[in-house]
């Protein structure tokens, strides 16, 4: 007697090529699988793979060790060795970790004043931990890379000075906004130029032309190194290890970067030393959309559009600045040659450095 063959719908029969070419896993259902489960799909040295025999719909790399804030670089860094060795397709440091959101939001919640508004008081956020065993980052296909460096290559940094605003775009929808701090409308002696400065933000068109993931924070008035700082509520901490970016606006650098203030109250004012000093959980969400060559604007507008659409006139925080008059000497064309051999003389290593108020 022959077997009978079993019965399978017609409809669930012309589904199976769908299923397999659209098969996705996005946050939630990765955070909820278990490593165990996740594992079981298949494994290739350290990355786990769900796949036809076509194409590899997603990739999982399996978190086996505890992550801190301040080791986040030191892992990515040596992730992206191992993944280079792994796959056919480039992968850096942004397509990754854009293709992760939530670990993203995690680094941006170690800022200081985010923790606060929990009850906790944390002294040293660089030992946070934000990646844990169990935990899987999403690698992505070669498919997904191209796009997120097309949508990288169409990302811009916007400033209106006057506005106290910065807005991370891509095309014209925005990604983010934020408050901000801009220069003070003053000049100042700084030791490090060894002149008067003029501490105001200037406006201009330009790109991200160097990024520090590990900087020394340096007081300008004095060329002392920021080691811990006082917060708004008067509590002291140390130093995070959040990226600052530098812009290189109308072909100058003029040494006003875009980095975080560890004192919020100063958002909205007219009070550094002529750097953009953002919030700490905004400052990591610009880095990770602003790679080297990123489009850069900072404006001069004092006629804007509310949320309403209601047309309304700002401030004048420098008179005259609507436009550069004529080229000023950048801050670091005349930095000081002993004061730069000391501190790069210290045992320390110095990663980078900052210019700036901190505070």
């Amino acid at each position: 007697m022959s077997k009978s063959i079993p019965f399978i719908p017609v409809f669930l029969i012309a589904m199976i090529p769908f299923i397999f070419t659209n098969c996705t896993f996005d946050k939630t259902i990765s955070e909820q699988k278990s490593s165990e489960e996740i594992k079981n799909i298949t494994e290739s040295d350290g990355a786990v793979e769900a796949s036809t025999s076509l194409t590899i719909i997603q990739t999982f790399h399996p978190i086996k060790t505890t992550v801190t804030a301040g080791a986040y670089f030191d892992f990515m860094d040596n992730l992206l060795a191992h993944l280079d060795t792994t796959y056919a397709h480039e992968l850096d440091e942004y397509t990754v970790m854009r293709s992760n959101p939530w670990l993203m939001e995690r680094l941006a919640n170690t800022d200081y004043y985010v923790t606060a508004k929990k009850g906790e008081f944390i002294e040293d956020a660089k030992l946070i931990d934000i990646l844990s065993p169990g935990d899987s980052l999403l690698i992505p296909n070669e498919e997904q890379v191209n796009e997120l460096l097309e949508r990288m290559a169409n990302t811009t940094i916007e400033v209106n000075i006057p506005e106290f605003k910065l807005w991370i775009k891509e095309g014209d929808a925005i990604l983010h906004e934020a408050d901000i701090r801009v220069g003070k409308n003053t000049k100042r002696y700084l030791a490090m130029a060894g002149r008067d400065v003029d501490l105001r933000t200037r406006p201009g068109e330009g790109s991200i032309t160097r990024i520090a993931r590990d900087p020394a924070y340096i007081n300008p008035r004095n060329n002392k190194r920021y080691k811990v700082t006082k917060r708004d509520d008067g509590k002291t901490t140390k130093m995070p290890r959040i990226p600052w970016l530098e812009p290189t606006i109308n072909g100058q650098r003029y040494g006003q970067l875009i980095h975080p203030t560890t004192n919020i109250g100063t958002l909205g004012k007219a009070y550094s030393n002529g750097c953009v000093g953002t919030s700490e959980e905004i400052a990591w969400y610009i880095y990770f959309h602003a790679p080297l060559g990123t489009k850069v604007l900072f404006r001069y507008e004092l006629e804007v559009i509310n949320e309403q659409g209601d047309t309304i006139i700002l401030k004048d925080i420098y008179p005259g600045m609507k436009k550069p008059k004529k080229k000023v000497e950048p801050v670091y064309a005349s930095l000081n040659s002993s004061f730069l051999e000391k501190l790069f003389s210290k045992k320390e290593e110095v990663h980078d450095f900052c210019f700036c108020d901190v505070e």
